[in-house]
Order: structure tokens, then C-alpha cells, then sequence
């Protein structure tokens, strides 16, 4: 399993969101708003409030969701970072495995 981690303004998230789910990109999306960003972009500090989204999927899929999620996105350098999970429920990586498009990794 992999879960990739992005922000979006809160509107964007959910529709980023839905339309990874849709695209058999992604088993589930957690959009949850109410995150802060301080950040610095072309040499101004920024702070936006956003939405952290917590995107899960196969390994297979990922290569494929990240770049759809970077085609989608709004912003100029999405936040688009992977990270491995080693251990989950059995019935959950099931479930997960089961709700992403078996070809979401093959091109």
C-alpha cells in the first residue's frame, strides 16, 4: 500500500478527492480541512489555509495517481509525496486492493 499526501484548497481537495476515487486511482481520499501552510514560493512567505489530503493506493497505481494528481491540480508544484506502508489490517489492504483499477499501474 501506498499513501500519498497532498494539500489543496479545501474545495479543490474534495474534488481532487472524488475524482481519484472515481478514476479507480485510489481506494479512499481523507480530505480533512483546517490545515495552515507557511511556506516560502518565489521568495515570498505565503501562509493559506488548505486541506490535507491523505490519498491510499497500491503500489502499482501510485506512479499513475501522482501524476494525475500533479495534471488535476491547480497548483503550480503540488505537494505530491508517497510513502511505503509496510502493515495494515488484512481486511483493509484487502479492501484497498480490491477498489483500485487493477491496470491504474500499467500504461
Amino acid at each position: 500500500m501506498k499513501l500519498v499526501v497532498s494539500m489543496a484548497p479545501p474545495e479543490e481537495a474534495l474534488a481532487l478527492a472524488r475524482k481519484l476515487v472515481e478514476e479507480g486511482l485510489a481506494a479512499c481520499v481523507n480530505a480533512i480541512p483546517g490545515a495552515r501552510s507557511i511556506y516560502r514560493w518565489k521568495g515570498e512567505i505565503c501562509d493559506e489555509g488548505e486541506s490535507l489530503m491523505l490519498i491510499k493506493t497500491t503500489r502499482e497505481a501510485a506512479p499513475a495517481l501522482m501524476a494525475r494528481l500533479e495534471e488535476l491540480h491547480s497548483y503550480e508544484v503540488p505537494e505530491v509525496i508517497a510513502i511505503d506502508v509496510g502493515e495494515g489490517s488484512e481486511a483493509y489492504l484487502a479492501w484497498l486492493e480490491e477498489n483500485v483499477r487493477r491496470d491504474a499501474g500499467r500504461s
